[in-house]
């Protein structure tokens, strides 16, 4: 049992670590109280949902995506009337203002990964938090083109645009705190949230939003590839039933990384830790090493369901 902690642990220690270093070299408290809520909200999460049994294993991550997903949505970004959405960062980053959602993308986002691959994902998203409510829990039939895909390059691309006409036509500088920023903030949420409702319903998929439209995968699969912590599994005691590629949110084959003896190399991974629950033979645990990632191993729609295990194709 203390082996299966020791990533919940590592969260846990390393966003204290961030705390108590910001809070030390810049004075503010608010440094110490932020990373060590979130730290402590993922890794306590992430404990409860190795200790819990299978069935009642996906609320613990649900809570632990409402209690960090309302802090950063409500209290940094709606109370504090502060820019959390991609274009604030960028914003923020170019005025010199180290911002709240500054650190947030650096450390969740840049940084971050590189120790705990895409956790914000399966753990700390605002709008996913939302999403995984829906009643598509499972993406039966796998994914669409991966053209589909390109659409997320497209939105950050769009994104960047946006803030450069706007600081350099319109020469908009957005104070650390004020109005503009809280209306950037509503609106930008306001079209998350409707885009990916009803790309969810659209194509029964709740992660629909994730695999083909959100900007800030295309920084998760730079930063991810050089993550510590992935999933393994154990080659020799893999009995091939695919149970694990078929419930995998992302349309992971996870199974075909088993299979050649790699940890799941794919940047598309949120480490959601679904396939390490319903594997029939719990032969999948996180671990760490040091290994490249970007082997995109995807699962498409024209996949025939009886060869879903064995099956894959290449993924932007």
């Amino acid at each position: 049992m203390v082996r299966k902690l020791v990533a919940p642990i590592i969260i846990l220690v390393t966003f204290w670590i961030v705390a108590a270093l910001l809070w030390q070299t810049s004075g503010n408290l608010f440094f110490l109280f932020n990373f060590g809520y979130i730290g402590t909200a993922v890794g306590v999460g992430i404990g409860l949902y190795i200790i819990l049994p299978r069935k009642k294993k996906p609320s613990a991550r649900k809570f632990t995506q409402l209690l960090v997903g309302i802090y950063l949505l409500c209290f940094l970004g709606l109370f504090k009337k502060e820019n959390m959405q991609l274009e604030g960062f960028f914003f923020y980053l170019f005025s010199g203002f180290f911002a709240g959602s500054v650190i947030h993308y650096l450390i969740a986002k840049i940084v971050g990964p590189v120790i705990f691959n895409r956790g914000y994902c399966g753990w700390a998203c605002w709008t996913a938090m939302i999403l995984d409510l829906l009643p598509y829990k499972r993406n039966k039939g796998g994914r669409v083109s991966a053209k589909w895909e390109l659409f997320r390059y497209f939105h950050f691309g769009l994104s960047l645009i946006l803030v450069l006409v706007a600081w350099t036509i319109f020469e908009y500088r957005p104070a650390l705190m004020d109005d503009s920023g809280f209306l950037w903030l509503i609106a930008g949420n306001i079209f998350y949230y409707l885009s990916a409702i009803i790309l969810a319903f659209a194509l029964r998929d709740n992660r629909a939003f994730c695999k083909y439209l959100c900007p800030i995968t295309v920084v998760f699969k730079l930063s991810s590839r050089f993550s510590l912590l992935k999933i393994e599994g154990d080659q020799t005691s893999c009995t091939g039933c695919g149970t694990c590629s078929k419930n995998c949110p992302m349309d992971i084959d996870i199974q075909e990384y088993v299979k050649r003896g790699e940890r799941v190399l794919s940047t598309e991974c949120i480490f959601c830790l679904t396939c390490t629950t319903v594997c029939p033979e719990n032969i999948l645990d996180s671990s760490i090493k040091a290994d490249l990632g970007g082997r995109e191993l995807i699962l498409r729609k024209q996949t025939n369901t009886a060869n879903i295990a064995s099956s894959y194709s290449p993924s932007p």
